[in-house]
Parts: structure tokens; C-alpha cells; sequence
């Protein structure tokens, strides 16, 4: 399904072709990936919209915007997104999610939809449960306690990575920072708003995080 959803996408919303910003996501990504010991096909695109987002599929498939490249000052920024993202998916957030619809609003036709993405109920799930919008893309709306994890294991891939877990607090400050005035945050942020709350968590994980992981 994630496959089929990833098809899709590429036919659908316009992949970019400069170089110097696919093979950033593409290097940026390898490295993360290469420390998820995951049999996973990972798979790094560019989307060229001005648009703050980023997303993940089941199955490895990475998709991020050229909006929120373009607000990157680091590759270790990046890492922070690309990680969180494949964080999501090596804990089978999505899967969770879309169990969870399936077994509330789907009961006794769970097993044929799960069988048949053309199935036009099966693909209103998987949308649902991955977020995937007509016009802005992709969103994630995992639940607060998937965040959490998100951001944690995502910190200690980067570390992992060779990527200095500090960059997460100026990311996540610099988000803050470009929706400060805005009355409805980015399609990547508008299921999981960012509070002080989450950046308080994130900066007290990272000393701990750095002395274990990190070899920078």
C-alpha cells in the first residue's frame, strides 16, 4: 500500500530535479537510514512546492518539500526532519493509526480493504490514516505520545548518524519562529502543533542522547 501511495504521489505532485537539493535529501537520508538495521527499501524524493512539510511512508518512502529546505541552515536541521520521519516509520506509526480506524469505523470489511487499495474505502483509510491531502500533500497526524516517541528515537538516529542532536532545538525554534503569525500552521505541523512543552522534552533528552550516541 505504501508502494502504491508512493506511485501515486510521483504522479501526481511535481518531484524536483535540482540536483543539489535531491542528492542533499538523498545523502542526508543514507546516513540516517543506514542506522536503522531496517530491510526497508528507503527512498529519498524532493517535491518542489514552497510548502513546510515532510512525510513518510510505509515501506521507506521519504518525501520533502522544497518550502521547508529552503529554511534549512544545516544539513544536521535536516537530519532532524528526515529522522523524526523515519523514526514514524520503523515504529509503525501509520500501521498503528490505521489499524485503530479500521477496527472503529470498518468493522467486518477490515480484510478485504486491507487486500484492495483500489477498493475506494480502503484508500479513504490509508489517506486518513497517513494524512495524504489533494492539494498540500502529505501530513502525519500521529497522536501526541507517537510525537514524543517520534522526536526521541529521531534524536538518537541523527546522533547515530553523525548528527549533532543540538541542531533539533534550533529547528524546531526556527519553525516556531516562521508560524509564529500565522492564524493555521503548515500542513506538517497542523496535527501535532509544536509547544514549548514538546521543545522542553526534546532539549532535556538531548545531553544523555549525545553522550551515548553521538561521535561528532
Amino acid at each position: 500500500m505504501g508502494q502504491e501511495a508512493s506511485q501515486k504521489i510521483k504522479k501526481e505532485e511535481p518531484l524536483s530535479e535540482d540536483p543539489a537539493l535531491v542528492n542533499r535529501v538523498q545523502r542526508v537520508g543514507g546516513r540516517i537510514a543506514a542506522q536503522t538495521d531496517s530491510e526497508y527499501e528507503w527512498e529519498f524524493n524532493v517535491v518542489d512546492k514552497d510548502v513546510l512539510n515532510a512525510f513518510a511512508l510505509p515501506g521507506g518512502k521519504v518525501f520533502v518539500y522544497r518550502g521547508l529546505l529552503e529554511i534549512m541552515e544545516t544539513d544536521a536541521q535536516l537530519a532532524t526532519v528526515i529522522a523524526h520521519e523515519i523514526a514514524h516509520v520503523i515504529a509503525r506509526h501509520g500501521a498503528e493509526r490505521m489499524s485503530i480506524q479500521l477496527g472503529t469505523a470498518l468493522v467486518g470489511q477490515a480484510a478485504g480493504i486491507v487486500l484492495d487499495m483500489s477498493d475506494p474505502t480502503a484508500a479513504r483509510v490509508f489517506q486518513q490514516a497517513y494524512g495524504i491531502g489533494a492539494q498540500l500533500g502529505v501530513i502525519l497526524p500521529y497522536s501526541r505520545t507517537h510525537e514524543y516517541e517520534a522526536d526521541h528515537i529521531g534524536l538518537i538516529l541523527m546522533a547515530k548518524a553523525g548528527y549533532d542532536p543540538e541542531a533539533a532545538v534550533a529547528f524546531w525554534e526556527r519553525m516556531m519562529e516562521e508560524n509564529k503569525d500565522e492564524k493555521n500552521p503548515p500542513a506538517w505541523l497542523s496535527t501535532h502543533p509544536l509547544s514549548r512543552e514538546r521543545l522542553r522534552e526534546i532539549k532535556q533528552e538531548i545531553p544523555g542522547i549525545k553522550r551515548r550516541y553521538y561521535q561528532g
